[in-house]
């Protein structure tokens, strides 16, 4: 277990995650003022993983490991995301981890080896544990509706007294109090909510303020780059539509049965 100690952080705190190998998200978060903290999945679903990498590095935002950095980093043959074998989820994961696994030379493996599993960060007065899933499991899907309170408990036995999570990983935001704990999902900047909106989001807290705000970018763009790459198994159509192509990881009372794809 690696963890990063971040500091005392000033300002706007921007928290986001899941870029998920969007360019042309991430280069738009990138706009929004406020000091930034990565959750991991740097690399996923959309067609630009090099890039994504680079961008992140050359701004220098601190960032933790998700599962795909971690499968990469080790040379494995899937993403580690947890998907049940032979699900439509696991099934399109296969052409877009490959993609990934091909356009990440040695070097970014090596960089995405050398980073935290969590980070601590302290930001006015508040202390914050940064995981990707959960502190049980880096690939743990987490939802509004998830019992949270050992997943906190295992936190604070390992760094101590927090005021607070910020994870990523499901790719749906949420922001729930859990007693005297906050729990923040900031969703997902490179994949759409599953809400019918192409925009999608991350967290911000500022004054005791925390709110998920949507982000808009060039999804157009980004979509025609993941058809010029191949990437063609339902994602990107995610990119305009708002909706998942399949709703395999969702809790059944988190499902819509009315979505258009």
């Amino acid at each position: 277990m690696r963890i990063a100690d971040l500091g005392d952080i000033t300002g706007p705190l921007i928290a986001f995650g899941g870029v998920h190998s969007n360019r042309h998200a991430l280069q738009a978060l990138l706009q929004v003022p406020g000091a930034k903290v990565c959750n991991g999945d740097i690399v996923a679903y959309c067609a630009e993983p090099a890039a994504c990498v680079d961008i992140i590095r050359a701004a220098n935002i601190p960032c933790i490991a998700g599962n795909c950095e971690s499968q990469l980093a080790a040379d494995a043959l899937d993403c580690g995301c947890g998907f049940e074998d032979g699900t439509p989820c696991d099934v399109m994961s296969a052409r877009w981890y490959a993609h990934a696994n091909a356009k990440v030379d040695a070097a970014r493996r090596d960089w995405m080896g050398a980073l935290p599993d969590w980070a601590v960060l302290t930001h006015q007065g508040k202390r914050w544990l940064v995981v990707h899933g959960a502190p049980s499991a880096q690939n743990r899907f987490v939802w509004s509706v998830t019992d949270l309170a050992d997943e906190i408990a295992q936190a604070q036995a390992v760094v101590g007294p927090i005021d607070g999570i910020l994870s990523g990983h499901s790719g749906i935001p949420f922001v729930r109090s859990v007693g005297q704990y906050m729990w923040v999902n900031t969703g997902a900047i490179g994949m759409p909510a599953h809400d019918g909106r192409a925009q999608t989001c991350y967290a911000r807290i500022d004054g005791g303020i925390i709110t998920i705000e949507a982000l808009s970018y060039d999804h157009e763009g980004a979509r025609a780059a993941m058809v010029d790459a191949g990437l063609v198994q339902g994602y990107h159509n995610s990119l305009r539509s708002g909706w998942w192509p399949s709703e395999d990881v969702l809790p059944q009372e988190l499902r819509s049965h009315s979505r258009t794809a």
